[in-house]
């Protein structure tokens, strides 16, 4: 069995929840407190062994290569001013034994269509697929590295799985699945963002998966579904009849940055354990609790 060396950021979405800031800025470079949100999620990969970063952009996309390449002019000012510090950070947003490739999406067709794109690079082996907004924060064991895990042990499909509040289970692909161990389950069934009361669980998909290469077969044949785009979701359903697909609960919190609310969670609790900013942050959050308290 191949390791899993390839992983699939689709970054091409208009990120239209967060217009204007994202009218010429991809919403997967917005930071949360100094770090752009599309870096946590390769260096996510990266810890998980993964070594090729596929990313599907789409147009106003610049910013994501040039952040991750080399900025010349930005390096010699920080060696000119003795920033060491500074210089290190630019330096290293990534290994150098880290590719990126880069793949142009002409049309946003979903994300099934994003996956697709990626096939000519990934070939015949298994790969990850990480969306940027989903920041999770697993600690040292990241989400992909546990998912990893199962995937060496069980050699099939991986749904990272989170249980939500049933209320809001519209807004998500939720499984049909058997326990077959804390925090594993077997996928029966799948389905792209149902009614609340024909939902088949609260157990929902996160954006995390690691998929076998016989996703792309099926992606091919899958006909434009929900929000009249190419579904993941879709093709998934369908590779559940060819091969075994786990579902995993990953250990960590995830924040749900596609949305302002969550957007905003990520950040204060990020600058809470921030090393510069952490005490200052916490006695201004205390100070604003007591003014807010006062009122």
């Amino acid at each position: 069995m191949k390791a899993i060396r390839k992983a699939v950021f689709p970054v091409a979405g208009l990120g239209t929840r967060f217009l204007p800031a994202t009218k010429a800025n991809p919403k997967e470079m917005l930071p949360i407190v100094d770090k752009p949100l599309i870096q946590f999620a390769a260096e996510e990969a990266v810890a998980a062994g993964i070594d090729v970063l596929i990313f599907i952009i789409g147009r106003n996309k610049n910013s994501i290569p040039d952040h991750f390449d080399k900025a010349f002019e930005l390096e010699t000012k920080l060696e000119e001013g003795k920033k060491q510090e500074m210089l290190g950070i630019v330096r290293n947003i990534l290994p150098p034994h880290v590719d990126c490739i880069y793949i142009r999406q002409a049309e946003a067709l979903g994300l099934g269509h994003a996956v697709l794109c990626a096939q000519s690079v990934v070939g015949d082996e298994s790969f990850a697929v990480l969306l940027a907004d989903d920041l999770i924060d697993a600690g040292e064991r990241t989400c992909l590295n546990q998912m990893v895990d199962i995937h060496n042990h069980h050699h099939c499909s991986v749904l990272g799985i989170e249980r939500v509040e049933p209320e809001t289970v519209n807004r998500y692909g939720i499984i049909d699945s058997s326990a077959m161990a804390e925090r594993l389950t077997k996928v029966n069934a799948i389905v792209e963002k149902p009614p609340v009361d024909k939902a088949p669980s609260n157990l929902a998909v996160v954006g995390r998966y690691i998929l076998t290469p016989r996703i792309f077969k099926l992606l091919e044949q899958t006909e434009r579904g929900a929000g009249n785009e190419i579904q993941l979701t879709d093709a998934i359903a369908k590779l559940l009849k060819e091969e075994t697909v786990l579902g995993y609960e990953f250990e960590g919190k995830r924040f749900d940055c596609g949305s302002k609310l969550g957007y905003l969670h990520a950040t204060v609790e990020f600058a809470l354990k921030h090393a510069e900013l952490k005490k200052d942050f916490e006695n201004y959050l205390r100070d604003l609790v007591k003014k807010t308290q006062k009122v």
